[in-house]
């Protein structure tokens, strides 16, 4: 870690000050030979947070800048106008409390590369905030897990009035980027707080941290444990962020591993035979635990974050990441996994690095097996390329670089097995680029700031608080 003057530099001000002293040594040492521009961008770079940040920092070449405003254009088009919402594919009017995090991220990022101006920033954020302000909540506690938006009815997968249920995961995204907008931007830090104070967590999340997800069936809700190793500790932390004991799914066992062409890898043993939810080994959980936490972030804002917690994620992280460029380096298969959507049945699929007990398997959420369907995604590439500046990553960008529409957006990636495109265009991975892009010009978009708000003295206030089993409504874990 740089320090300065005996102090540890963590600050942006230290960051300047030391990229001043760079390029003043870099022009004492070059005397009249020195390159301006070679100058300049290691100022730029240092300032952006090269020394505190993994990864490709600094300033966005016309290129990137490009490739943003495309990402951009994907939420120009899918906005609804009457609520606010955009749309989860093209065109496809249907969205979860993910791709509502998804559009947060999209809109933060679009303001800060300087896409948009403070006003439309601000008239968007209001017109979404409105919208969860008196949005329908599943049995009357929390976020539906699809809503129209059009309307911002409730809907089930099929985009029909229902009642569908709730996922931990899917809320723990928005979750995320509502205490992210309000530590960047505290004129909104109210109106954040009365979106979470609205919800009942009495059934989404246990006292211990275990997270559930809710299907409604014809006579009651049918309750089950979510999530599994990468998306469950992205969850985890969503609700950390917020007070609450999140440790049942934060901790990682170390002990449970698989080798994929020899690079062990932390693997989440719970049986797909028994639990009737598969368990593949992704990359996006990991890229977004570091783009946004630098994988640790949690454990200096949370009291619960397991101890050590953050190392092992990011141990995780680089496994990931290396176990694909060495498939690249061994076999020439460029590679970029991760969950991506298709514009044909099943719809969704999941490219894991290990999954069901096989290597480099591409399965629907029931398990079924689609081998010709691997994709390089456009999404992952993109996490991968700015959180490690390699040769592979540089190789793998050329790959996805030109595959979008400029007038649409960011198309979801390139079939591993024929090279074609697949064309469907969706909010996760036009988010993902702007995210990414974000990060490049930043370092961690989360960085534990946010003073105390409407959330933390409204529930100082013993009598005045909503009894929705928010934190200091909770009993201890009793294990």
């Amino acid at each position: 870690m740089p320090r300065l003057l005996g102090m540890p530099c963590m600050s942006r001000q230290c960051s300047r000050y030391l990229a001043c002293l760079v390029v003043l040594s870099l022009t004492v040492t070059s005397g009249c030979g020195v390159i301006a521009r070679k100058t300049h961008d290691t100022y730029q770079k240092i300032s952006a947070g090269s020394l505190r940040y993994q990864g490709r920092i600094g300033p966005l070449t016309p290129k990137e800048l490009a490739w943003a405003k495309t990402a951009w254009k994907y939420f120009v088009n899918n906005t609804n106008p009457d609520t606010g919402l955009v749309n989860s594919i093209d065109r496809y009017s249907t969205a979860t409390a993910w791709h509502i995090g998804d559009y947060l991220s999209a809109l933060m990022a679009a303001y800060q590369l300087g896409l948009i101006d403070k006003i439309e920033f601000d008239q968007r954020l209001s017109r979404v905030l409105e919208f969860l302000a008196k949005m329908e909540l599943a049995d009357g506690k929390l976020p539906n897990k699809f809503y129209n938006t059009k309307n911002g009815s409730m809907v089930n997968a099929n985009g029909q009035p229902a009642e569908a249920g709730w996922s931990a995961v899917d809320i723990s995204r928005l979750m995320v980027w509502l205490k992210i907008i309000g530590e960047h931007y505290p004129e909104y830090h109210e109106y954040l707080d009365k979106v979470i104070m609205r919800w009942g967590f009495c059934e989404v999340i246990d006292h211990c941290g275990t997270l559930y997800k809710a299907t409604r069936n014809e006579t009651n809700w049918d309750k089950k444990q979510e999530g599994r190793l990468g998306y469950e500790e992205y969850a985890g932390t969503g609700f950390s962020l917020w007070g609450f004991n999140a440790n049942a799914s934060r901790q990682i066992k170390l002990d449970q591993r698989v080798y994929v062409d020899k690079q062990s890898l932390l693997y989440d043993e719970r049986d797909p035979r028994l639990t009737d939810t598969i368990n593949p080994i992704l990359t996006p959980a990991y890229l977004l635990l570091g783009m946004e936490f630098g994988w640790q972030e949690g454990a200096k804002y949370s009291q619960y974050w397991p101890k050590g917690n953050g190392d092992v994620l990011k141990q995780q992280a680089e496994s990931v990441y290396r176990v694909q460029e060495q498939r690249w380096q061994q076999s020439k298969i460029f590679t970029a996994r991760g969950d991506h959507y298709l514009a044909a049945p099943p719809y969704q699929l999941f490219d894991s690095i290990f999954a069901n007990g096989y290597a480099w398997s591409t399965l629907a959420e029931n398990g079924q097996w689609y081998p010709k369907l691997s994709l390089v995604s456009t999404r992952a590439a993109f996490g991968m390329w700015v959180l490690w500046d390699t040769p592979y990553t540089t190789e793998l960008m050329k790959v996805i670089e030109a595959l979008f529409d400029k007038d649409r957006g960011w198309y979801e990636g390139r079939y591993e097995a024929s090279g074609a495109y697949e064309r469907i265009i969706t909010s996760n991975t036009n988010a993902m680029v702007l995210e990414s892009l974000l990060y490049k010009t930043r370092g961690q978009i989360f960085q534990s700031k946010q003073k105390a708000g409407y959330f933390n003295v409204t529930l100082d206030k013993i009598y005045e608080r909503p009894q929705h089993c928010l934190p200091p409504e909770r009993p201890m874990c009793p294990l």
